[in-house]
């Protein structure tokens, strides 16, 4: 027996529905808008969603994106339209659908897709973050427009970046829905021609070229020249700058030229700190839901905290953080406090003194100062605008004008 959250501003559709679901021994709940599904979807833990695309307040596709982007996309979701497109479709998998029923739907069709989005086990099943929820920065956003833009060429990419910023996030960006996803792994030493059947048109993902033996560089070449004919395309990543892995690490360069036919560069962590609180609420949110610690929530000055930080490799180390913080925090609420404790696995403490920006223009200097500064009183006054605002000797209005101005998130209203 399973529970069905159906989605849909037309009463008509969702009583149908119902009807047909409840008769096959399903629990089904029954939302009219977006607003209603939010909380269905909190409350009932349903194991399949079947989500209309058009309605009135906010639209299906933007409540999958919610979803996605908030970690929430652990049940299985099919999107239901009336007047749907090919590239709503195409949408709506690539952000985690994993089917699409156009109305009217058919009985048959429609038992068939539940029984199979229901032994799928979930949507998203991998666990951790997708590049929808990494952040809004302008970094993250700019690099999502180009993934987005070369998805649907076939010629080999190269992923460059440092330690720790979780490459297989990015790659999975570029696999197209429905089709296999196989990381080459022990398989590329001495079974490259079944690496190719399980991979045959959709996408082999080698996680560091640095790490290749000789034999998995001769094996990777072969790869290379059967790409074309069985329409598996090639993403791979390293750390290592090219000039090094070919003249210190002995990496073949043909073979690299080869790969990095279309090479882009990962952002570090500190190159979108900004992120760095949405992107650890996400984290913690997850760990919640999968039940993995008990509820927890981080408070503001914990946030501004972690954004201050150095994370030497990157989204890893954050993601460590948060997990040590989740499960060892006393507290519901994790504050500052904690984020200090843990923080000297990754870095000695929360830096106090800030490197003044003297390369750069005087506004963006002045705003780079600001920032810092506004973060470590933040931080140290535990998220009290009040006690803030009496320290920087802002009145407490033009005080949340800077902080928003600066994208800094606000902390507490009153003592």
């Amino acid at each position: 027996m399973s529970q069905i959250l159906v989605v849909d501003d037309e009463i008509g559709i969702r009583e149908l529905l119902s009807e047909i679901l409840a008769d096959e021994g399903h629990i089904v709940h029954l939302a009219e808008d977006a607003g209603r599904a939010r909380t269905l979807r909190s409350a009932a833990r349903p194991d399949l969603v079947l989500l209309d695309i058009w309605m009135p307040d906010t639209d299906g596709i933007t409540l999958l994106k919610e979803w996605a982007a908030n970690g929430q996309l652990t049940m299985p979701v099919v999107m239901m339209s009336g007047h749907g497109t090919i590239e709503t479709a195409v949408e709506a998998t690539r952000i985690g659908a994993i089917d699409f029923l156009e109305k009217p739907i058919a009985l048959q069709k429609l038992l068939t897709t539940v029984k199979r989005a229901l032994g799928t086990g979930g949507g998203q099943t991998q666990a951790g973050l997708t590049l929808l929820s990494l952040g809004r920065s302008a970094v993250i956003v700019d690099l999502r427009k180009r993934l987005a833009q070369i998805a649907t060429l076939s010629v080999p990419v190269l992923l460059r970046g440092e330690a720790g910023v979780m490459p297989e996030m990015f790659a999975r960006y570029l696999h197209q829905p429905n089709t296999p996803w196989v990381v080459a792994g022990a398989a590329l030493a001495d079974a490259p021609q079944e690496l190719l059947a399980q991979a045959a048109g959709g996408l082999i993902f080698v996680e560091e070229l640095a790490g290749l033996t000789r034999t998995q560089q001769k094996n990777l070449t072969f790869i290379l020249g059967k790409q074309e004919k069985t329409r598996a395309r090639l993403v791979s990543f390293t750390a290592e700058e090219p000039a090094r892995l070919t003249a210190e690490l002995g990496f073949d360069a043909t073979l690299l030229a080869r790969l990095s036919e279309l090479s882009l560069l990962l952002p570090a962590l500190r190159e979108h700190a900004e992120d760095i609180p949405d992107i650890a609420s996400i984290l913690l949110a997850q760990l919640v839901e999968a039940r993995n610690c008990p509820p927890r929530h981080f408070s503001t000055a914990a946030l501004n905290a972690l954004r201050q930080l150095r994370w030497p490799r990157n989204l890893q180390d954050l993601e460590g953080a948060v997990k040590n913080l989740a499960l060892t925090a006393l507290e519901e609420e994790i504050d500052a406090t904690d984020v200090e404790r843990v923080s000297a696995q990754f870095h000695p403490a929360v830096d106090t003194q800030v490197a003044l920006p003297l390369e750069l223009p005087l506004r963006e200097a002045r705003e780079a100062f600001e920032r810092a500064y506004f973060e470590q009183l933040l931080a140290r006054e535990s998220g009290s605008i009040a006690r803030v605002a009496e320290k920087s000797g802002l009145e407490r209005t033009h005080l949340y004008r800077k902080l928003k101005a600066l994208g800094i998130t606000a902390g507490k209203k009153d003592e």
